[in-house]
């Protein structure tokens, strides 16, 4: 479906740094991340976990390494796995050190955490020989001391605050390839924080509401906080923060960048709510269609209405639609035009055949 003028937004331009194979800033694509939840000592299940979310449509992927043996078991969990690894660092400049010389693409630290300035030099100097960026990562509930005592509450000012004092480290040690983030888990404060930060420094922001909850209600503040700001042109990688498992996280991800027009991915179904002029079952089968549909990765969209109401006007702007009729009798729509009638029983494997038709066409097309 063709994107109308008024949907496009007008991005913020920044800088462009890489992420291993993943670049970050100017204009690249938005990159969807998430973060293992195994221990990072569990090799076998973190790669598993890793190689999960790689296949649901991360880019990138943070593993927390609290000690030296979790740090060093990235080299082993990196032959394992084709997708960048940013290292999730607190206090502990050893772990950096190490965490850059086992393959780390990027490290998330808040230099100002780390040590005196000797320390922060051995980090920047592993993070340039190993090729590895660096993420500010600020959080409204680990600010600084000094900083809290004088704004004496977190707010967006000392957010931002705190983000320009780290970004000053690595910058006076002739730093820049870095990106920052200013996460809170509060809607507003996130909102201001990223608004005022995004008019203070030009370097790729990250954006997250952090401990955003269990799956519904993180995802809807993931989605709001998110959501405004993506469509402010603020923001060039996200993760959503869930109490649940980080492929779920991916996919709310995917579903917001869709929703704005600035990721496309995968099957985009459009689908009824269902009422009782419905021909058939659609909760049901938009659910199995998202099983069914989930292993395709190309751009398609899919309408599937419950009946003729809306259908055909929703059909007629997607690649493949599907509209309920009387007596079971519903009308497959191909390219926006009817096709034929198929049976209910016969309904959800036709769908399947077609969209996998048109994927064909689209990637033989290119």
């Amino acid at each position: 479906m063709n994107i109308r003028p008024f949907r496009n937004i007008k991005r913020r331009v920044t800088r462009e740094i890489n992420v291993g194979k993943v670049k970050v800033g100017g204009k690249n694509p938005i990159s969807v991340q998430s973060m293992t939840n195994t221990l990072t000592t569990d090799v076998k299940a973190t790669i598993n976990q890793i190689n999960e979310i790689s296949s649901e449509g991360a880019d990138i992927v943070r593993v927390s390494c609290p000690d030296e043996s979790s740090s060093k078991a990235l080299k082993e969990i990196i032959k394992h796995v084709d997708i960048p690894l940013v290292a999730d660092i607190h206090f502990h400049y050893k772990r950096a050190i190490e965490a850059a010389e086992s393959g780390a693409s990027c490290l998330r630290i808040n230099p100002g955490n780390i040590g005196n300035k000797d320390k922060i030099r051995e980090v920047i100097k592993a993070a340039v020989d190993n090729n590895c960026s660096i993420r500010v990562g600020v959080n409204a509930g680990s600010l600084e001391k000094d900083i809290l005592e004088k704004y004496k509450e977190p707010c967006p000012e000392a957010l931002v605050e705190s983000a320009l004092r780290n970004i000053k480290i690595l910058e006076d040690e002739n730093f820049q390839n870095l990106k920052v983030s200013v996460k809170s888990s509060d809607v507003f404060l996130s909102i201001e924080a990223y608004r005022q930060l995004s008019k203070s420094t030009d370097y790729p922001l990250h954006l997250g509401i952090t401990e955003a909850g269990g799956f519904i209600p993180g995802s809807i503040k993931s989605s709001i906080g998110l959501g405004t700001l993506l469509l402010e042109g603020i923001g060039d990688t996200i993760r959503i923060s869930l109490s649940d498992n980080p492929v779920e996280e991916v996919k709310i991800g995917n579903e917001i960048l869709k929703s704005l027009s600035l990721r496309e991915r995968g099957v985009k179904i459009i689908s009824c709510p269902s009422c009782a002029r419905q021909g058939f079952e659609v909760i049901e089968t938009v659910k199995i269609l998202e099983k069914k549909l989930s292993h395709i990765k190309t751009p398609i969209t899919l309408s599937v209405i419950g009946c003729v109401v809306n259908g055909p006007g929703e059909a007629a702007q997607t690649d493949v639609g599907i509209t309920g009729g009387k007596k079971g009798n519903n009308m497959l729509y191909l390219s926006g035009v009817q096709s034929e009638k198929v049976l209910t029983n016969d309904m959800i494997d036709k769908v399947v055949s077609e969209v996998e038709k048109k994927v064909s066409e689209i990637k033989n097309s290119k």
